[in-house]
């Protein structure tokens, strides 16, 4: 098979429109977590989000323009520039019927939905209806706009598997060029979901943190007084290329791409299995996709949500799939720092991973005071401050409602 590289990144986050502010602020263990100024949120129980901030739309659409898309494909345009504009990429050069883009969201354009019902509902007239409301909110116009965009005439689709969302787009992409299906793929993922409808049902879920007189701690994984994750927005991009594509036009290359594995939970449409098997698998199925020993990895970014129901089963999973290796192995959540982008979170996560590999550090996991007397005692998690430490090989989870498990495998060139 062939072998796959990322040549190229590019981010919006709630702690940096751009990969090296996000990286920075990392490193730096910054919060992302605010009150929330997209809506009144003061009758919601949950009155907090990690925003994306000083977002210049017309940086990136004409206002025109911008009226017709959603806010999570302005997002995953923006973050797609800076990764092509990273990779130093040609098109005029490269044969754009061999590049594909696999673009992911949980929910797709959920803020063009929730104010066009709104309109709707207010005048009792279906004539108002906007003409773009259909490609508005449809979760494969972020996919769409960007071969649009750059004229890209490969593969192309939206995995939607709500928190597992885009890992599944980077396995995709993985197996696509492998199989020499395509040269280079622009996957990712994006999310624009802070709306008043959004926020309301995660509540009815009891999904959320309502820590909302200290939003900075709300998101802390593995913390005895977790009490929900933090939603977030906002999209990561990466450049997906084949090895040898790569070194024939001169692209820097960040890390490899080895390893992906997935499963299935079948347990519940929201908890997750409660003894971490389908974590287990999709990690299993990673490591024995990429070849690689559990001895090799250093670090994981886990899915680290900050719920009680999550955090303690994926860590008894990743226990058992590393056994004696598992002491050895660093870990941290950075939703800790960005919150919970859903379908986004996977490819922001594996840009962290990917600057982890690049830089030799270990991002930390901020906010968790004392940890659940439930975890096991021998984990190395990564409180309080990032470490330097040597990094040659990564695993980062992400599972999503429905039992979505998806896992996958980065490794130092």
């Amino acid at each position: 098979m062939k072998r796959v590289v990322i040549t190229g990144l590019g981010c919006i986050t709630p702690i940096g429109n751009d990969v090296t502010s996000f990286w920075n602020n990392v490193k730096l263990g910054v919060s992302g977590a605010g009150k929330i100024t997209k809506f009144d949120a003061s009758k919601h129980k949950t009155q907090i989000a990690c925003e994306v901030k000083n977002f210049n739309i017309e940086n990136y659409i004409d206002k025109k323009s911008s009226k017709k898309i959603d806010l999570c494909s302005i997002y995953a345009l923006a973050a797609t520039e800076e990764a092509i504009c990273d990779a130093k990429i040609d098109f005029s050069n490269i044969n754009k019927q061999r590049c594909g883009v696999i673009y992911a969201s949980g929910i797709g354009g959920l803020n063009s939905l929730e104010n066009q019902l709104e309109e709707y509902y207010s005048k009792n007239d279906p004539t108002k209806f906007s003409p773009f409301y259909i490609t508005r909110m449809i979760s494969n116009m972020p996919a769409g706009m960007i071969t649009i965009k750059y004229g890209l005439q490969g593969l192309s689709f939206t995995p939607v598997s709500a928190c597992a969302s885009s890992n599944h787009a980077l396995i995709c992409a993985l197996n696509f060029i492998r199989t020499g299906q395509a040269d280079l793929i622009i996957a990712g993922g994006t999310e624009a979901s802070i709306t008043a409808s959004a926020v309301a049902g995660f509540n009815a879920m009891k999904a959320l943190s309502t820590c909302n007189n200290n939003p900075n701690i709300a998101s802390r994984p593995y913390d005895v007084n977790r009490d929900g994750f933090v939603i977030g927005e906002g999209a990561g991009t990466l450049i997906l290329e084949e090895y040898e594509h790569a070194i024939k036009r001169g692209a820097h290359i960040y890390a490899e791409l080895i390893g992906g594995g997935m499963s299935s939970d079948a347990y519940h449409i929201t908890a997750p299995d409660p003894n971490g098997k389908g974590a287990f698998q999709a990690m299993q199925n990673a490591l024995e996709d990429g070849n690689i020993s559990p001895s090799e990895i250093d670090y994981i970014n886990t899915h680290g949500t900050s719920t009680p129901a999550g955090d303690i089963p994926e860590l008894e999973a990743i226990k058992n799939v590393f056994g004696k290796y598992y002491s050895n192995i660093f870990i941290s959540s950075t939703k800790s720092m960005t919150g919970h982008l859903l379908g986004a979170t996977s490819a922001v996560e594996a840009i962290a991973c990917v600057m982890s590999i690049k830089d030799s550090i270990i991002p930390a996991t901020i906010n968790t005071e004392t940890v659940d007397p439930n975890i096991p005692i021998d984990t190395r998690l990564v409180l309080g401050k990032s470490i330097q430490h040597k990094v040659g090989a990564v695993l980062s989870n992400s599972f999503g409602f429905g039992g979505h498990n998806a896992t996958i495998i980065l490794k130092k060139m």
